[in-house]
């Protein structure tokens, strides 16, 4: 496995244990477990955000183009209309 592949792959993950993070912390009613799994969360991100920054400088990553402020608009009009 390449250098390419295994940053890949660990972006992948911690992604995925953003995602479990997001979903067990509104669902817990233990005051306790909730601040423990916050900041397991929060140092979730910061590992997230160093790897980013290693894939980008690489160029293992490369971002889509920002969107066009026509396309902003239209995002922006579809979502509060759904409110």
């Amino acid at each position: 496995m390449d250098e390419k592949a295994m940053v890949n792959d660990t972006l992948t993950g911690i992604n995925g244990e953003l995602v479990r993070y997001g979903e067990m912390i509104p669902q817990t009613g233990n005051p306790q477990l909730k601040q423990a799994l916050k900041q397991l969360r929060n140092q979730c991100e910061m590992a997230q955000e160093e790897i980013y920054q290693i894939a980008r400088e690489k160029q293992y990553y490369v971002p889509a183009a920002p969107a066009a402020a026509e396309e902003i608009a239209h995002v922006k009009s579809v979502v509060s209309q759904s409110f």
